[in-house]
């Protein structure tokens, strides 16, 4: 025979079958109290967590949580020929993928339509950020270069994936190590050192920091899962560790309050989020 739920316990399911069923009218309810289904404020960000090097087999990686959005995130070097038109460039190959394993709203199967899409808008931010110059990742002009691939794993989505991500691939960048190689011309061999390595030469790290628009009025910072669907907009500010803007991207239409005043709303407001982390590890200038 079946306990009796407490009365705490069945208001509870009937709050999250209500969420499932009117998730729309489910947050206007809080947003209305001035709070979020989380207990955020409107202007509140969740915790960020770094940890770097955990992955033997990578040339650098990082694991981190944004709430509970979770990235790991690895770097692989391979040796390989330059692009006939930009003999002196190496190559910066980011991709992320969101198996299934990480939320019920990814099916198994090829990669989805939204991973491409954050693969490709990261891949702009980095290129974008100028994080490494191509020419610094050349072994010897027209014959060997390399070429960093940046993969990246969501292994829990709560929403805000692309601020997750871009701050994994960052720190993975930034822990990477070379090893120090060198070319034989007569033999056309590229020889490298498994003693010897070397950090990547980090021009400037690109931080994101993402919002999104309720209803036309409400600013949100970083979205959580359920948030994210129910939003007209998305807007990310890409900003460098000194806190000047390398970059806004959006997507959706902006409210009536116009776009100039939500765009340097959330420009204002991502300025105040960077110099908050500027103290915080690995974030520090």
């Amino acid at each position: 025979m079946t306990a009796p739920t407490s009365p705490p316990e069945s208001e509870a399911i009937k709050a999250s079958i209500f969420q499932r069923l009117h998730p729309q009218v489910y947050l206007e309810r809080f947003i209305s109290e001035n709070v979020r289904p989380d207990g955020r404020a409107f202007d509140a960000w969740r915790d960020i967590s770094v940890n770097v090097g955990s992955i033997s087999t990578a040339d650098g990686s990082a694991l981190v949580r944004l709430g509970d959005t979770t990235i790991v995130c690895g770097v692989k070097a391979e040796i390989a020929d330059p692009e006939l038109d930009r003999p002196e460039a190496g190559f910066l190959v980011p991709n992320l993928d969101l198996p299934a394993i990480c939320s019920p709203k990814f099916k198994p199967g090829p990669p989805t339509e939204e991973a491409q899409v954050l693969s490709d808008r990261l891949n702009d931010a980095l290129t974008a950020s100028g994080i490494i110059s191509p020419a610094s990742l050349v072994i010897h002009p027209g014959k060997a270069v390399w070429v960093l691939y940046v993969d990246a794993t969501c292994i829990n989505y709560d929403g805000n994936a692309f601020d997750a991500t871009l701050i994994a691939m960052v720190a993975a960048l930034k822990n990477t190590r070379l090893p120090k190689t060198t070319f034989d011309e007569d033999s056309g061999r590229t020889t490298c050192s498994r003693q010897d390595k070397q950090p990547l030469k980090i021009a400037r790290e690109p931080l994101s920091m993402s919002f999104g628009l309720f209803d036309s009025a409400h600013i949100l910072s970083d979205p959580t899962s359920f948030e994210e669907p129910l939003m007209d907009t998305t807007i990310s500010v890409i900003m460098d560790e000194r806190g000047h803007l390398i970059s806004v991207s959006q997507l959706g239409l902006l409210g009536e309050s116009g776009p100039v005043d939500t765009l340097q709303h959330c420009i204002t407001a991502a300025q105040t989020r960077r110099e908050k982390l500027k103290a915080q590890p690995p974030f520090v200038a």
